[in-house]
This record gives structure tokens, C-alpha cells and sequence, in this order.
């Protein structure tokens, strides 16, 4: 970096500090307070904001501006959430117009629009150049892998449909990924990729650049990852749902999926570390799953006569005392929509974060990877039951290809553990109930119907049977020629 850009840094987190100081939010308060509840990404929606205060800021400002984007880390109730406010001339471009979050009358932004910076282009170049340059800015770090070559300037445009972070794709070459929602500590999504990247395992997209802040009294917090863009992939999800719509089959593709899913988890165990689960772990982590439950419940009216039943599945859990199984760390959340087959056909998992709403600390655990394939094979089910009739078949030669892709690279298929395979299916229907009851009413059919089978007493494995090899030309049936509801 040169002397005149550190200058010009120390000059600008200077200014920053004082800003941070003089503002304490000042006079963005009220307007953040009517625009934070509406945002995708807010966990509060709802609830009226109570405590709301500066933790850090500071501004990325263009040479030659006076205004620009500046970066915040707001306590917001007791989370920290990151905001990247755009400040320029009011008023605002036509096609900025939209994202106005107020216009200040006093205070350092007097006279100013201050609105949502990432979908304004040359805010989001600027984010960009400062992961080409390492450095610091009052709080914040950048850093990169000096091996790779980060292009000037390709054109930004914002990723839409996200809802707990934002990502921004510059031309066809990167995605940053900016978490709204942070905490001290490394973000699995920074760390896991760079492990399986240093292990040699190809099947996540290996972190470029990131940046984090630093403050008094606190471990690090992961704000963004730059990872490359997988230009002409399919997301796992939409994929799934055309070939139930043109009646396809996709039993070669969820056989793959489970082939790279285990390579995953292989690449993981062998580069971090794996723990034993004994009595004492396995009955903590039933009796999790059995508090969710009943939490659940009192929420979800719909659950309730069914809960003694799912109940016996974590019971049985807790008396099967953990023998031989491990726990490592893992993907957290993963379904269809955290997959993607690429351009030449293989499969990515990506999105390495976990339930955002868990605790950072509880995402970094490891826990058994039977956690992960239960979250696929309830996404074939969600698939399934989103087509009209519903397709049980599909779902269930789905499942089984997944399994036995899984099984051809570990040696061991998932379902030889039915304890423990059942109570992580039956506490992802628990989570997917309470979800769909907050979120999508609509949905609740869903997860309802696995409730009722995971509920009835548990039958005898059936024979496994031994599928042909992926590339096959039909490894099961096809579901009917029927459209999507």
C-alpha cells in the first residue's frame, strides 16, 4: 500500500472515530429505526427495537470524496448487526431511489441522502478494491490469499433472494458474501472452506479475500468472504424441482450428491478435529432435541398430539448411549438449496454458515455428520410434497441414491444407524414446523406430514438393496408427467 492511500486511511479512521463519537447514532437513529425492521435479514421483525448504539465505525471513502460508504457494527438489542450505508447528494439517483433510508437535517450528513450501499456500483467497487489491498481501517482488516488474482473493477451487481445475509457477484468471477448478523469469533463459513481448501478438497469454492473487525476486548468478527462465482451452475433446489415438473429422474444426480457430500465430511474429519460421543454426550444431545420438542409444541398447536411419539425417538437416542458414533465438524444447514452442480456436472456445496440464528459458538461444535444427510433427505421430501400429486416415490428412491452415493466413498450408509439417522430427521421436522409456522403457514403441510410418520413406532430396517453404479441409464422409476402446483 502506498504512503499517500495509509494516509489517507489514517485520516479516514480518524474521521471515522470522531464520527462514531459525535454521532452515537445521532441523528441516522430514528430513520435506522423505522428502516432495520423491514430488512430480509433482521431477526427482530415485529418487535419494536429497544437499545440501539454505535459499536464501531468508520468510512471507505472514494479519492477526491468527501462522502462515500460508511461502514457500521450496531448493537441492536444485544446483536451486532454490520450495515454498509451509501452517503452522496440528495437527491438520489432514480435507480438509487428505492433503497433512501432518510436524509439527516443536522450532523456530519446535513444536506445528504443516506441509503442502502450495496446496490449502488461504484460502493460495491469500492468494497472490492479494499480486498485487493490488505490493510487496516480504523477497525476493520482485510486480508486475501496472496495467490489469487482478483481482476480490477469487474462489473458488481447485488444477489437477490437472500434473506440472513447479502452477497454481491462482481462480473462472473466472484461473490462476496456480507454477513448482516455478527459475532466475535470465526465465522464457519471463512473457516471451514479455507481447511477443505488446504486439505485439497475441490468441492467448495476456496475463500479469496475477507475481512473482519477487530475490536477492544473481543475475537475477531468474520464480516465478508470473497469466494469464486461458479458461473453456469444449477442450484440444487430448482434442479430438483424441474425434474419433478418434466417428470425426470434425479436418482443419479442425488447418488452424486451423496458422493460429494462424504467427501466433504471426509475432508473435514481428517482436518479438524473429531470427538467420541459417549453416554454422558448423547444423552446431552437428546435432551436438546427433546427441549426443542417441547418448546415447539407450546408454539405449534398442530405438533402437539404428535409429540410423545417423536419424543420416543430421541428417547431412544439417549438409550443407545452413543456407541461408536463420532462427531466433527460439519456443514450445519444443509438441503438442496445449499448445493449447486456445476457447469461440468459436478456437485458444490457452498454456504458453510449454519443456522444463523444458533449462537456462533453452537455452530462451531462438531456433531455427528448424520446432522447434514438428514437435512438432505428432508429436502427431497419438501420437494416431493411441493408437487402435485405428491411424489413419495421420487423422494424415496432419492433418498436411498443419496445414501448409497454416500456409503460407496465412506463405507458406511447412513441408514445401518437408524437411532440416530431417525432423531436428527425427526429434529429437523421439529425445526422445519416452528420455521413454516412463523414463516410460511402455507408450508406447514409439509414437515406435518414427516411429523406423522416419524411419530408411529419404528419398524425393522428393510433390506437395503444394492443400486447400480451412478451414470446408469434408469436407476428407479420416474414420478408421473405432472405440473408443479
Amino acid at each position: 500500500m502506498s504512503e499517500a492511500a495509509s494516509a489517507r486511511d489514517r485520516l479516514t479512521a480518524d474521521r471515522a472515530a470522531g464520527l462514531g463519537l459525535r454521532l452515537g447514532l445521532g441523528p441516522l437513529e430514528p430513520m435506522l429505526r423505522a428502516w432495520l425492521p423491514a430488512q430480509r435479514w433482521f431477526a427482530g421483525k415485529g418487535r419494536a427495537i429497544g437499545r440501539l448504539r454505535t459499536i464501531s465505525a468508520a468510512e471507505l471513502l472514494p479519492p477526491g470524496s468527501t462522502a462515500g460508504l460508511l461502514h457500521l457494527l450496531l448493537d441492536v438489542d444485544g446483536d451486532c448487526y454490520q450495515l454498509l450505508l451509501g452517503i452522496r447528494p440528495s437527491p438520489l439517483p432514480p435507480a438509487l431511489a428505492p433503497a433512501l433510508i432518510g436524509c439527516p437535517e443536522q450532523g456530519p450528513y446535513a444536506g445528504l441522502a443516506v441509503y442502502e450501499g450495496l446496490g449502488d456500483p461504484r460502493l460495491a467497487s469500492l468494497l472490492l478494491e479494499r480486498l485487493r489491498s490488505p490493510g487496516t481501517l480504523g477497525p476493520l482488516r482485510f486480508d486475501r490469499d496472496p495467490a489469487a488474482v482478483i481482476p480490477e473493477a469487474p462489473t458488481p451487481r447485488p444477489l437477490s433472494g437472500e434473506q440472513t445475509n447479502s452477497s454481491l457477484i462482481y462480473g462472473d468471477s466472484y461473490i462476496l458474501k456480507i454477513f448482516r448478523r455478527v459475532g466475535p469469533g470465526v465465522n464457519p463459513d471463512l473457516e471451514l472452506p479455507r481447511a477443505l481448501a488446504a486439505a485439497g478438497c475441490t468441492r467448495v469454492p476456496a475463500p479469496v479475500a475477507w475481512y473482519e473487525a477487530e475490536l477492544p476486548g473481543s475475537e475477531p468478527l468474520t464480516l465478508g468472504v470473497l469466494q469464486p462465482y461458479l458461473r453456469g451452475s444449477d442450484d440444487g433446489w430448482q434442479l430438483a424441482l424441474h425434474r419433478l415438473r418434466t417428470g425426470a429422474d434425479f436418482t443419479a444426480e442425488a447418488h452424486a450428491l451423496g458422493r460429494a457430500t462424504a467427501e466433504v465430511h471426509s475432508a473435514l474429519a481428517g482436518a479438524l478435529p473429531t470427538v467420541a460421543l459417549g453416554p454422558e454426550q448423547t444423552a446431552r444431545l437428546a435432551a436438546g432435541m427433546t427441549a426443542r420438542l417441547a418448546a415447539t409444541a407450546r408454539e405449534v398447536p398442530a405438533l402437539r398430539p404428535y409429540e410423545a411419539g417423536l419424543r420416543g425417538a430421541f428417547d431412544a437416542l439417549a438409550a443407545s448411549r452413543g456407541t461408536g458414533v463420532s462427531a466433527q465438524r460439519i456443514h450445519g444447514d444443509l438441503h438442496l438449496g445449499q448445493t449447486l452442480r456445476t457447469a461440468d456436472g459436478s456437485w458444490a456445496l457452498i454456504d458453510f454458515e449454519g443456522e444463523p440464528a444458533r449462537p456462533l459458538a453452537d455452530r462451531r461444535r462438531p456433531e455427528p455428520a448424520v446432522r447434514d444427510i438428514a437435512g438432505i433427505l428432508r429436502s427431497f421430501d419438501y420437494a416431493a410434497r411441493s408437487h402435485r400429486p405428491f411424489a413419495p416415490a421420487w423422494a424415496d428412491d432419492c433418498r436411498a441414491a443419496f445414501c448409497e452415493g454416500y456409503a460407496r466413498t465412506t463405507g458406511r450408509d447412513p441408514r445401518e444407524d437408524p437411532v440416530l439417522l431417525r432423531a436428527y430427521e425427526t429434529d429437523k421436522a421439529v425445526y422445519e414446523a416452528r420455521y413454516e409456522s412463523r414463516h410460511r403457514p402455507d408450508w406447514l403441510h409439509v414437515p406435518m406430514a414427516a411429523i406423522r410418520r416419524l411419530s408411529e413406532p419404528q419398524r425393522p430396517p428393510s433390506h437395503r438393496t444394492q443400486l447400480p453404479a451412478p451414470g446408469s441409464p434408469t436407476l428407479h422409476p420416474k414420478p408421473p408427467r405432472r405440473p408443479l402446483a
